[in-house]
């Protein structure tokens, strides 16, 4: 695991009020159960269910990433990036980014994830690399859509978002491949 924190040097531009995000599947800090994990590492491409609260009264929509910046990259791995989540929206179920879920709420946009697929890619740690950090952010936005098209990549998205935030939570399972 790196000791980089992408987050952390984000808020050091611009500090949000903090969401509250929970998970009846995963735990801040504490292993991803296999199911999560992808396909080709004896997992199923699972997305967690999600939860969060606190937004702020003038939230227009939420957008819901997870990012490992212990992928040995040098940028990272997306592995999901959905946006225009309406602003009623506070969960998603279980499976929600499993391709051919109908469980987004209408509206919402999955962009390419680094495999390039619509959909939620669950941890993949290569052998010898050690404790993977899987960043869950829900962040709550200023605008009921963003003008992002849909192949654009996940970094688009998290520009875009970095300038309508207005709060955010984050989620920090692990996955280890040793």
């Amino acid at each position: 695991m790196f000791d980089h924190d992408p987050y952390a040097e984000l808020a050091t531009l611009r500090d949000f009020p903090p969401l509250s995000v929970t998970s009846d599947d995963v735990t801040d800090g504490e292993p991803l159960d296999k199911q999560y994990w992808g396909a080709d590492s004896g997992g199923s491409d699972i997305s967690p269910q999600l939860s969060w609260s606190g937004a702020p009264p003038e939230t227009k929509s939420f957008a819901v990433s997870v990012y490992d910046p212990d992928a040995p990259t040098g940028s990272g791995f997306w592995h999901w990036a959905v946006f225009n989540i309406p602003a009623s929206v506070t969960s998603l179920p279980t499976g929600a980014g499993t391709p051919g879920s109908t469980a987004l709420p209408v509206g919402a946009v999955t962009l390419p994830n680094e495999m390039r697929l619509t959909s939620f890619a669950g941890a993949a740690p290569p052998p010898g690399t050690g404790v993977h950090r899987y960043f869950i952010v829900v962040n709550a936005l200023d605008v009921e859509t963003l003008d992002i098209p849909a192949d654009a990549t996940p970094a688009v998205l998290g520009f875009n978002v970095h300038f309508h935030s207005i709060a955010r939570g984050i989620l920090v399972p692990t996955a280890t491949s040793d």
